[in-house]
C-alpha cells in the first residue's frame, strides 16, 4: 500500500478544496508512492511524535495541525519545526495534515466525534458555506435532556477528560441545545447565537471574546487539545474500515502544549 492510497482515501472524508485559505493541509514531507509500513496517528508531528513513529515502524505520520503552517526559509534545526521536518526525511517518514478540511465536514468530521463524545443529536452544520451548505464550520444539536448549567460543565469535564475549564457567567437558564466547535472557533459565537444555542463549546476565546456572549449563551472555553483529541480516533477509523489488518497506531505521545497547575 502507498501513501498516495492512505491519503486519497482520508480526502475522501475531507477533500483537500474544503480547506481554508490560510491551510496547509495535504502531503507535507515524504514521496507518495512510497510504500507504507504502519501510520501514526496524531494531532501535532512533534519531534517526540517523529521518534516514536520510528520506534513503532511507521513510516506515514497522519496528522490534524501541519508541521509546516508557515513558509520555511531554512533547515538548520534551529526550530522545532524545522527539526521535525529534517528527523522525517532523514528516516523517510511522509506527513500528511488533515485540517480545515476535516473541520469543515460533518459527518465523520472533528466536530461530529466531539458532539458524539458530548452526546448531542441531531446535529447540523453551524455556520454552512453558501457554495455548498453540506459543508462548513462549527455543528449544533440537543443534549438528551436539559442539564442545569453547573450539570452541564461537570458533564464536559467528566467526558473530555478536562481539568479545568473557561467560561461566562452562568445565565441560570438550562442547557439544551449545544453550538460546538473543534479548536479554534470565537468566530463562530454570532452564529451560535443567531441559532438559539443555550451553550458554545469551543476553544481559544480571548479575553474580550468573552464579553460576546453578552447573556445570550453560555460559553465555554474547554482547551484547544481537549476539543480535538479524539480526531485521532476518527482518522484511524475511518482507515480501519478499508484497511481492517494494517498497522494503525495512535500516538502515545501528549503533544498538548498547555498544562494547568
Amino acid at each position: 500500500m502507498r501513501v498516495r492510497e492512505i491519503t486519497a482515501l482520508l480526502e475522501t472524508v475531507a477533500p483537500l478544496h474544503l480547506q481554508e485559505s490560510y491551510d496547509n493541509a495535504g502531503l507535507i514531507v515524504g514521496n507518495p508512492e512510497q510504500e507504507v509500513t504502519g501510520i501514526l496517528f496524531c494531532l501535532d508531528s512533534t519531534e517526540a511524535v517523529v521518534a516514536e513513529a520510528i520506534q513503532k515502524g511507521c513510516n506515514l505520520v497522519v496528522a490534524h495541525h501541519p508541521i509546516i503552517f508557515r513558509g520555511l526559509k531554512r533547515l538548520n534545526g534551529g526550530h522545532y519545526v524545522e527539526r521535525a521536518v529534517i528527523q522525517a526525511l532523514r528516516h523517510d517518514i511522509a506527513l500528511y495534515a488533515i485540517h480545515t478540511n476535516l473541520d469543515n465536514v460533518l459527518q465523520q468530521g472533528v466536530n461530529a466525534k466531539l458532539a458524539e463524545h458530548i452526546g448531542l443529536s441531531g446535529l447540523q452544520i453551524l455556520a454552512p458555506r453558501p457554495d455548498n451548505p453540506n459543508t462548513g464550520a462549527g455543528a449544533i444539536g440537543e443534549l438528551p435532556y436539559p442539564m442545569g448549567e453547573s450539570d452541564f460543565l461537570q458533564h464536559l469535564k467528566d467526558t473530555l477528560g478536562v481539568p479545568v475549564l473557561r467560561h461566562t457567567a452562568r445565565l441560570h437558564r438550562p442547557i439544551h441545545r449545544v453550538a460546538l466547535c473543534g479548536g479554534s472557533g470565537s468566530f463562530l459565537l454570532p452564529h451560535a447565537v443567531a441559532r438559539g444555542a443555550h451553550a458554545f463549546v469551543s476553544a481559544d476565546f480571548k479575553y474580550h471574546e468573552f464579553f460576546d456572549a453578552d447573556g445570550h449563551l453560555l460559553v465555554v472555553d474547554v482547551g484547544h487539545y481537549e476539543s480535538e483529541q479524539f480526531t485521532l480516533e476518527l482518522l484511524r477509523d475511518i482507515v480501519q474500515k478499508t484497511f481492517p489488518t494494517f498497522a494503525l497506531h495512535l500516538t502515545e505521545v501528549r503533544t498538548n502544549p498547555v498544562f494547568y497547575f
